[in-house]
């Protein structure tokens, strides 16, 4: 079982969810459109007991708080970045960004799949212009189809570190997902990370 959530992809997690959440919040519409029917009817018309009213809400609870228990595990990042334990990433990938543009060394990072990585990022005051702060920027790694995999906020003059297990092969790129300026509209690195190795 360890094994194959280790392999979950956060997409297809996010996926089940939706389906699962909709469920839901159709049967919690259901339940008040139930109890707006009884409501509007004729007061001599017989009601039901309150009993029926506080079952279902003890199901509903019952079931959402299930929801929550159930897929805390299936989460990819959970059990990386919240485990609370010193965790040995296989590789640490050292990034900054300054001035809206990331540095990426090398210009691209080869990154081995279904092994723990460490991103660590700073926010630096430009070279170039040393009268402008650091800002904060956000750290997120993106499919090719624009679906994010994963994101941080990068907060200058902090350790700014994401750790994540990639298991997809393929070009991924990076993009700030928080607002610094005007002129920090689109700070792209495009297929910054290559992943393979994959079985």
């Amino acid at each position: 079982m360890n094994d194959w959530l280790r392999h979950v992809d956060s997409a297809t997690v996010l996926w089940g969810q939706m389906i699962i959440y909709t469920i839901y919040c159709l049967v919690i519409i259901c339940v008040i459109a139930w109890i707006a029917s009884r409501l509007t009817k004729d007061a001599s018309v017989h009601q039901g007991s309150p009993k029926v009213f506080y079952t279902w809400i003890a199901f509903l609870v019952v079931i959402g708080v299930s929801l929550h228990v159930i897929t805390y595990n299936t989460i990819p990042w959970v059990r990386d970045d919240l485990a609370g334990t010193p965790v040995d990433a296989a590789h640490t990938f050292k990034i900054s960004i300054a001035n809206q543009r990331w540095d990426i060394p090398g210009g691209q990072l080869q990154v081995p799949c279904n092994e723990l990585v460490e991103f660590s990022v700073q926010s630096l005051t430009a070279p170039d212009n040393p009268d402008q702060p650091a800002l904060t920027y956000g750290f997120g790694i993106f499919r090719p189809d624009h679906t994010m995999v994963a994101q941080m906020q990068v907060v200058p003059g902090h350790e700014n570190n994401l750790l994540w297990t990639f298991n997809s092969p393929g070009s991924y790129s990076i993009r700030s997902t928080e607002y610094s300026g005007p002129a920090g509209y689109d700070i792209l690195a495009k297929d910054a990370i290559v992943v393979s190795g994959c079985k």
